[in-house]
This record gives C-alpha cells, structure tokens and sequence, in this order.
C-alpha cells in the first residue's frame, strides 16, 4: 500500500464511492471504468441489482466531475479518499471510502482562473477549443474553474484540459462559496426537473439520486451545502412541529424513520398541498411527486426540518 496524501478530483462524469474494492461485483464493470458510461451501467441492471448496492453497503455515495478529494493512500490501483465537499459524521473531514484510481487525477496548481461555473442543466456537453464537441457529457451541479468568457462561452479548466462550455448551460460566481443563495423553495422545485430519474443508491448525480442525494444536490444549486446523509441532515437547520401540516413550507425536508431501530433512513422535500418530492428505492424506484397521506411513510414520519438561506458552507 502506498501512503500518502494528496489532492485529487474526479477525473469521469460520475465516480462511485465504494465502501472497498471488494465491494464491486462483476456487473459493476462498467461503473468502475474510464471511460465510465454510467447508462450501461444502470441498464444492465435489474432494479433488485441496483437495490443490493445498498442492502449489501457496497456503496457509500458519488463524486461528479471536478470534484476534488483527498487520497489517503493507493493500493492496487484503488484510492483511499475523503470527499471532502461532502459533510458526514463519518470523519469530520468528509465521507470516506474507495475509488478506482484509474478514474481520478491529481489536482494541478491553477494560478489563473477568474471564478467557477456550476452546471445548471440536468446533463451539459463540454466542447473542444476548436467548438467541436467533446465525448465528455457532465451531470447537474458539475463545478470546475472558470479560465475566462468568450463571447457566448466560458473556458473551463477540467482534469482533461481546457474545454468550453455555453454560457447559457451554467451559473458563475467568484468561488464555490460564492454562488447566490437562492429561495428554499426553489430547491423543491428544481428537484421536479429529475421527476422519473432512477433512484440509485449512494446517487449524487443526474444520472441517478438517492434520497439524500437528491436533497443536497437541489439544496447544492441554490448555493447552499448541507450535510450528506439523510441522518445527518435531520441534525440540521431549525425544528417545524410535525403535527402541524399547515406551518410547513415548500422546501422544508420531511424525515422518516425505520419502524424497528427508529433510525432516520430517508428525506424528502415537502411541496405544499400536502405533497412530497422525493427520491424513493419503493416500487416505483425513482424521483417522485405524490400525497404524503397516501404513501406509507406518513406513519414514519420522524422530523419536519427547515434550513435558512445560510445552510452551510464547505
């Protein structure tokens, strides 16, 4: 094993974080890839194949393009990392567990950028310097260094090289902790832009969220950086009362809770009329509008939570 410590970011369109090497299963070949193509992926996979990623903790959660970690130590092609945007209880630092090595690159010095830009579409393509396009499509919320506009575009620094991408594909701001705050309410409705996206396990990306990574990604594109699990997030932000419906607000997160161990094991937003959107592993297996009266969470409802405008920061 080769120890070490040092800056990476993500190096494909979506890298799974693994809870070890060992944690792949042969199915999984093409998630594990550079190139990665994260469609074959979930296609060769039955929906109960996509469910054992979690009943069988192989998976901890995702890195999307650019996103930068700290490798801990290398061994056998695989990276020990900390993602460190992402907040968890696990380590203070950010959640931890294995990436294939093959799908990061070593973060480089950058001494002339002019801000970030952050991916405001569900998928955006990347273009050579020459404005042919490049074999690079990159999720929702991607964020990557800004080198400077021309005319319609923006020259961004990627871990492939400089590439363009169209004004009107992102958001810009000086720095990461710079994008503008926008309405909680907002965050619950972007989500209704991924309604029917396939709910993947540990999903941190537009090709598929979890129920907490669909709650961090919207709350990620109104400027705001929660926490990464679902436990986690009902730590946070201030306490609405449960049994009173009509104090509760568009984008307020409705927590529920395993009937057995009475642990929080899912989130959704509330979208007024009595409605949540989600990110739900049941039946359907995807991104959800529906009654909450009407389902079988209301009965495990745990915790109404409301963040202000001053979430969090990185």
């Amino acid at each position: 094993m080769e120890q070490q410590e040092s800056m990476y970011s993500c190096a494909v369109p979506v890298a799974t974080i693994w809870t070890s090497p060992e944690s792949v299963r042969e199915l999984d070949e093409a998630g594990v890839a550079n190139p990665l193509s994260m469609n074959r992926w979930i296609a060769a996979m039955t929906l109960e194949e996509r469910f054992e990623l979690c009943k069988e903790k192989r998976v901890q959660s995702q890195l999307i393009y650019g996103e930068p970690v700290l490798v801990e130590s290398i061994q056998n092609g695989w990276a020990s990392i900390i993602a460190v945007w992402q907040r968890t209880k696990k380590d203070d630092r950010g959640y931890p567990g294995w990436v294939p090595l093959a799908q990061l690159k070593e973060l480089q010095p950058l001494n002339d950028s002019e801000g970030v830009v952050r991916v405001g579409v569900p998928k955006c393509q990347l273009w050579h310097l020459d404005r042919t396009p490049a074999q690079l499509v990159v999720p929702y919320n991607t964020i990557l260094p800004m080198i400077k506009k021309e005319e319609n575009w923006i020259i961004v620094a990627t871990p492939d090289g400089d590439h363009l991408i169209r004004q009107q594909d992102v958001c810009v701001a000086s720095s990461v902790h710079h994008f503008k705050k926008c309405s909680l309410s907002l965050a619950a409705e972007r989500a209704m832009e991924f309604l029917d996206l396939p709910y993947f396990w540990g999903g941190m990306s537009s090709y598929g969220y979890d129920c907490s990574g669909l709650t961090y990604n919207m709350f990620k594109a109104c400027g705001q950086f929660i926490s990464r699990d679902a436990s986690d997030q009902a730590t946070e932000g201030e306490g609405i009362p449960m049994d009173d419906p009509n104090v509760w607000k568009r984008g307020d997160l409705l927590f529920f809770a395993d009937e057995q161990s009475g642990n929080v094991d899912h989130v959704g937003f509330y979208y007024g009329e009595g409605q949540m959107i989600h990110a739900t592993s049941t039946k359907k297996g995807a991104v959800e509008l529906c009654v909450l009266s009407e389902t079988s969470y209301a009965k495990r409802l745990c915790a109404v939570r409301r963040y202000s405008e001053e979430a969090g920061i990185l």
